[in-house]
């Protein structure tokens, strides 16, 4: 008999009365209950203050709150009673204007707790800010936190009554354009009102005949599967039905769609519901459908797997070794090989040139850690199509993949992405999908999964390692003339898109440099642990950790400064990269000479605050990355003129990067640029939803601000022309419909990008750059080997600039993931690395509050108004400029990432008892 809790609660302002478990969340009442899903639930432990209400005027985390522990008359303030749409709270407003909600998803829990620090102090100093934070573990995986801080030194202004609203907010005279501005994101205030639905909150809206999944999932990591019985779960009270492969109408695979045809695989390994064998820890074996997720749940406790165990290997070096067996039988472990030549033979040059250094790196297994875990829902609408929610950041993409694998036409299967929680990657590959529709197809119900933060940290997928040897040759001048590689990805068990990161560490170790002899080899290697999943920078983060790292190890020997020698190597006119592609555009040297007299004046400032205890260091890296796939690349949009104004259709997903305010501003300015004037909110937007949407390519790879771009931009330029009159005036709507003109267009422009070869890896894998030169500023304390990020001054050159807003936010994000993958952020023990804390993600106070950011624009030939992308840069090389900074201060090189505390005082030991680190 279950015994319930009658109280009644002080919800923003209203009286309420519920009826509940003693043992239910805070959380959960509000948003189930009350339906006030502003608050969101991330972890469920209460680590990353997603959920964070004001509880009798003291700050909580609602997820582990229980009921029991709630008093009769309880005062609760959410998201919803803090402002509305139409009355912003001075914080909503601040958010809003200074691009502090990016994906959104944390943005309530972090204003809620804003919000109780400013009720006691309207005047707080931005330190003060930063530990309140800390001390109610408000975490945000986007912003980098210094868009937040900004935000609550502006809101406690507007209070104090220093400002006013209406001097904040943006304003746009007739004619002007909203190009490189300020423009809020269009989807800004319902995130930071929590009236933004993200999938959990949709769940909850769906009809009660929803039938709700839980996994059965493998708890080994490779074993042989004898027998799976289900029939005592299909007992279990409200169970609809246990699902197994034999379920499956399809193939029962999710196609690894091989990029190149060198992969010895056939792309068909990774299965939908795993049947003959299980390769990694987390494999989802059965699903149980039943009436609640809590039924579900202890159903699937009583499905019996029996398995054969086998040797599992994990790490590519294990999966490689003689004695192995094939993971996927009928396919070599090594299953992709691509060599990399470029110019003369090497060993030649390297036995004659003066210096020359050769060494190890190793960056490992990166988790995403979202704020949002993965969640999505599907059913059959009124035409017997199969329409799937997800948080898919490739829509199209995805559809291609599962397709087969369900066993259903193309024609029938449509994918809508939900309001996003940030990804940074891991959903470039589909997770939950293909179960999904397997559900929904074998039910004909509509059925509801999400994950709780265990399964999205052991389930999803994960950054690739790379194990790299890297030898660089320089002459007496210290310009580089040969490089040597070797390197092994690790891509777990399944092979989608494995090549693809190989073929990236062709393309980005030694990127920067120009250097004309190159001989290599990158191999991709089965293993059993995560598969691996596209991370923001892809490949680049492990090539150019071993580049930039071993570029200053070189500038040492030679007896050059880091940033000198980095000056005499970088892109000029006539260089190539390592893909043996002229740099589109020339931006590097500037950008040295912009840096220069604040890296010398950081240099100066090290050598005055370091003592015996604590050393100061400073760091260099380049950043680099291309906007594209691989090859030619392109992004289908529509316009559409209306009788209220424009709209505009695409599939450019969005995880937080900001598709919507980009989709606004393209057309606005394409439009403004024919002379033609419309007001932002008069472009109406129509966005991921395939059954509505054209393929606009997936999210990633910093692509969509290029390759969707330009499609706005071509379909605006196709609109325009057929509403120009002869006068030079402009058609109205009805007078295009009276013409019996279309109103609807089709843009779509191919970029000439020309595929790699894979004899030589040489090619033009991408039009459009980013570039970027980093230092980084850190504190070493050398009796405990913590490393403190004091500063971060970033010369970034991605373009003309889009939106002003957007761009700073990745550029913040992607610097602090950067931290986060050179000092803590790990996965690869599976017994320990099962939360966000454990994992290393990095908290506000693991964030340097100083960090500039200098805007280089060079406008680029084949980006939409000279645009460039943004996302995957600022985390392609500044876990390398704080590994660089640390040996500056203390004298120890890592070459294994994480560097954490007590791996560099095991080093700071070594150094101490005279021998050599390196």
């Amino acid at each position: 008999m279950s015994k319930m809790l009658h109280k009644k609660l002080l919800v923003n302002g209203i009286t309420r009365t519920i009826i509940t478990s003693p043992e239910e969340t805070l959380a959960n009442v509000l948003r189930s209950q009350l339906g006030l899903t502003g608050t969101k639930v991330g972890c469920g432990t209460g680590e990353c203050g997603a959920c964070t209400v004001i509880l009798d005027g003291k700050v909580v985390r609602s997820c582990v709150v229980r009921m029991k522990r709630v008093r009769d008359e309880a005062d609760v303030l959410t998201i919803e009673g803090v402002g509305t749409a139409d009355n912003l709270h001075p914080l909503q407003l601040a958010w809003v204007i200074h691009g502090a909600a990016q994906c959104g998803f944390c943005s309530p829990g972090f204003i809620v707790s804003a919000k109780a620090l400013l009720d006691a102090n309207a005047n707080p100093t931005r330190q003060e800010v930063r530990d309140w934070f800390q001390k109610n573990r408000n975490v945000c995986r986007c912003t980098g936190y210094k868009p937040l801080v900004d935000a609550v030194m502006e809101a406690a202004r507007l209070i104090r009554g220093e400002v006013k609203k209406e001097d904040l907010w943006f304003k746009l005279k007739d004619g002007d354009s909203i190009y490189g501005s300020n423009i809020p994101r269009p989807s800004a205030v319902a995130k930071v009102t929590g009236t933004c639905d993200y999938g959990a909150d949709l769940g909850l809206k769906l009809p009660k005949e929803t039938l709700h999944i839980k996994l059965v999932q493998a708890k080994v990591s490779h074993a042989n599967i004898l027998s799976i019985d289900t029939s005592e779960a299909e007992k279990m009270p409200g169970v609809y039905k246990v699902l197994t492969y034999k379920d499956v109408k399809g193939k029962n695979r999710i196609t690894g769609l091989i990029t190149f045809p060198t992969n010895k695989g056939d792309g068909w390994d990774r299965p939908i519901l795993n049947d003959k064998k299980v390769f990694q820890y987390g494999d989802a074996i059965a699903m149980v459908l039943a009436d609640t997720a809590c039924n579900a749940e202890k159903a699937a406790e009583k499905v019996k797997v029996e398995l054969e165990e086998l040797p599992a290997y994990m790490s590519a070096p294990a999966a490689m070794a003689e004695d192995t067996i094939e993971i996927h039988p009928g396919t070599p472990n090594i299953y992709y090989t691509i060599p990399v030549i470029k110019g003369e033979d090497t060993k030649p040059l390297m036995e004659k040139l003066p210096y020359v250094i050769e060494d190890d790196f190793y960056v490992g297994r990166q988790p995403h850690l979202p704020i949002e875990p993965d969640v999505g829902f599907a059913y059959m609408d009124e035409s017997d199509n199969l329409i799937i929610h997800s948080k898919s950041i490739g829509l199209h993409l995805h559809a291609a993949m599962i397709a087969p694998g369900l066993g259903i036409d193309d024609s029938k299967l449509f994918l809508v992405q939900n309001p996003t929680g940030g990804t940074f990657g891991y959903k470039f590959s589909p997770t939950i999908e293909a179960l999904l529709g397997v559900a929904a197809m074998a039910t004909g119900k509509p059925v509801y999964l999400e994950f709780d933060y265990y399964q999205q940290i052991t389930y999803t997928g994960k950054r690739s390692p790379f194990f790299i040897n890297l030898k660089f040759g320089a002459d007496e001048n210290g310009k580089i003339v040969a490089m040597e590689s070797d390197f092994s990805v690790d891509h777990g068990p399944y092979s989608e898109f494995g090549d693809l990161l190989t073929m990236r560490g062709a393309q980005f170790i030694g990127a920067g440099y120009d250097i004309p002899n190159i001989r290599g080899e990158g191999r991709t290697v089965c293993t059993n642990h995560a598969w691996g999943s596209a991370f923001r920078g892809y490949g680049s983060p492990q090539s150019m950790f071993a580049s930039e790292c071993l570029a200053d190890m070189l500038a040492e020997k030679i007896g050059m400064d880091p940033l000198e020698f980095r000056y005499k190597n970088v892109y000029r006119e006539g260089a190539t990269n390592p893909s043996g592609q002229e740099p589109e555009v020339i931006a590097y040297p500037q950008m040295i000479d912009t840096l220069r007299p604040k890296y010398q004046e950081a240099l100066k400032n090290a050598k005055n605050n370091s003592t015996k205890d604590k050393k100061c260091g400073v760091g260099i890296a380049l950043m680099c990355y291309g906007c594209g796939l691989d090859g030619p690349d392109s992004g289908e949009a529509w316009v559409e003129l209306t009788s209220t104004g424009i709209t505009v259709g695409n599939s450019w997903e969005d995880h937080g990067q900001g598709a919507d305010t980009g989709s606004q501003i393209f057309a606005h300015e394409a439009l403004r640029r024919h002379g033609y004037h419309i007001k932002p909110e008069n472009i109406k937007l129509i966005l991921n939803d395939m059954r509505f949407t054209p393929n606009s390519g997936p999210a990633g790879g910093s692509r969509s601000n290029v390759m969707v771009g330009n499609g706005i931009k071509d379909a605006c330029d196709q609109l325009m022309a057929a509403m120009k009159k002869t006068d030079g005036t402009f058609r109205t709507y009805d007078e295009m419909i009276a013409e019996n003109i279309p109103v609807r267009y089709l843009g779509k422009i191919t970029v000439p990008g020309v595929e790699c070869s894979m004899e030589t890896a040489q090619g033009i894998p991408f039009v459009v750059y980013m570039y970027g030169v980093l230092m980084t500023e850190v504190t070493v304390d050398m009796n405990t080997g913590k490393t403190v990020v004091d500063k971060m001054t970033l010369v970034s050159d991605c373009g003309t600039i889009t939106s002003k807003l957007a761009l700073e936010g990745q550029l913040y994000g992607g610097l602090v993931q950067g931290i986060g993958l050179a000092l803590s952020e790990d996965f690869e023990d599976l017994n320990y690395h099962t939360t966000m804390t454990k994992c290393g993600i990095p908290t506000i106070k693991d964030a340097p509050d100083n960090i500039e950011i200098i805007h280089q624009e060079t406008p680029r030939p084949h980006g939409p108004f000279g645009a460039a992308g943004a996302g995957e840069m600022p985390l392609s090389a500044p876990h390398a400029a704080i590994i660089n900074a640390i040996y500056n201060a203390s004298g120890v090189r890592i070459k294994r990432l994480p560097a954490l505390p007590e791996v560099v005082l095991e080093k700071i030991k070594e150094l101490d008892g005279g021998k050599c680190c390196c």
